[in-house]
């Protein structure tokens, strides 16, 4: 399997409806797969919790990776997500990751930090809402 990014895991997750939330992540995510968001934790299964919710929430979009690192198994980018909610609202978050890889080039673990661009004041929990 080659290396995942997160330009494609969270295009397949989010913007290719074709795409099966359970086919997405057996692309991108290791079967023991963690996520830190803002502090808090998730296991594999709660984070794909929120991305079904997700997909319930967003229309379209966009991720505009600025800055991208690795080293071995060491993973780091700097990105926007750019989403247009079924509403027609339209949200950005700047994300700073920090991620594992396993040997077969999927992510491990991804530790992130959001800072909201643009949505409103209820949108700042997207990142980790279920």
């Amino acid at each position: 399997m080659s290396r995942t990014d997160i330009r494609t895991a969270l295009t397949d997750l989010l913007l290719t409806p074709g795409l099966t939330v359970a086919e997405a992540a057996e692309r991108h995510f290791t079967p023991d797969y963690r996520q830190r968001t803002d502090g808090g934790w998730a296991d594999r299964a709660a984070f794909l919790d929120h991305i079904a919710h997700l997909r319930t929430v967003v229309d379209g979009g966009r991720v505009e990776v600025h800055e991208e690192l690795r080293d071995g198994t060491r993973y780091a980018d700097r990105h926007t997500v750019h989403l247009t909610k079924k509403d027609g609202s339209a949200v950005a978050m700047e994300v700073y990751l920090f991620a594992e890889l396993a040997a077969d080039g999927r992510f491990r673990r991804i530790e992130e930090t959001t800072l909201m661009l643009q949505g409103a004041e209820d949108d700042r929990t997207l990142g980790s809402a279920r």
